[in-house]
């Protein structure tokens, strides 16, 4: 499965209707057109007829027909794929409007997007039987949704990641952050991917085993300690050598 069947920005339009009655009974339709792909050619018209909060049955364009969900709702769905005229109007409102009501909703959210700043870093290092952390952030973007995922070798990584919600900033930005906990294999490739409407293509940031971020910060430090240690016993031997020039000996009788 490619990256781009993993896409979260998936736009849904929708269109319902509400009968109610008197004795508590309602029934609910409501039209939805869901895509992921820039060309809409993944595109599925949905028409779902629901009673009291239950769907009994759906049109699906990609099936071409009703599904009924319900022992009523199988007898309706069969009644109404006999009707030829129906199906081939679902399939022409799904064709038009779909399609250009989609181009009009991601102009208008597109030309606002703001692509996120992504950051992959490591949490926690593997001792012992404890696993080792990475965390996935992703900042100031725009719109709200976005999807992080982890790939490992290619495959995507489910029961081992936990993901915050959205969270606002306050200044109309978003952030996310996701963690994956793994045990380190030699050789391996972990990757951060993160989809979202301001890019066409997925953010793709790959883990680089050899150097993790903690260990950079010890080497870094202690390369500090090591150089400051230096300049004071420098300082110390030059302090200590004009001292001793000073210095005037006298002969003992």
């Amino acid at each position: 499965m490619s990256l781009r069947k993993f896409l979260i920005f998936h736009p849904i339009l929708m269109l319902s209707a509400f009968i109610g009655t008197a004795d508590g009974y309602y029934e609910y339709t409501m039209a939805e057109c869901v895509y992921s792909t820039s060309d809409y050619s993944d595109m599925v018209y949905l028409v779902s007829l629901s009673f009291n909060k239950v769907v009994e049955l759906q049109y699906n364009s990609s099936l071409g027909k009703f599904v009924g969900f319900t022992e009523d709702g199988v007898k309706q769905a069969e009644n109404f794929n006999k009707n030829q005229a129906l199906l081939q109007q679902l399939k022409a409102d799904g064709d038009t409007s779909c399609r250009s009501n989609a181009q009009v909703l991601d102009s208008s959210v597109r030309d606002k997007a703001v692509k996120p700043k992504v950051k992959l870093s490591s949490v926690k290092q593997a001792e012992g039987r404890h696993p080792a952390v990475l965390m996935c952030s992703a900042y100031e973007f725009y719109p709200k949704k976005i999807k992080v995922s982890w790939l490992r070798d290619g495959k995507l990584m489910t029961s081992e990641v936990t993901s915050t919600m959205e969270m606002a900033d306050g200044d109309w930005y978003y952030q996310i952050h996701s963690e994956l906990e793994y045990t380190p294999k030699s050789g391996e490739k972990i990757s951060c991917v993160v989809e979202h409407a301001s890019s066409s293509q997925p953010i793709v940031k790959d883990w680089n085993p050899s150097m993790p971020e903690s260990e950079r910060n010890k080497i870094a430090i202690g390369s500090s300690g090591l150089v400051l240690g230096i300049i004071i016993a420098a300082a110390g031997l030059i302090y200590y050598k004009k001292k001793s020039s000073g210095r005037i000996l006298v002969p003992n009788e």
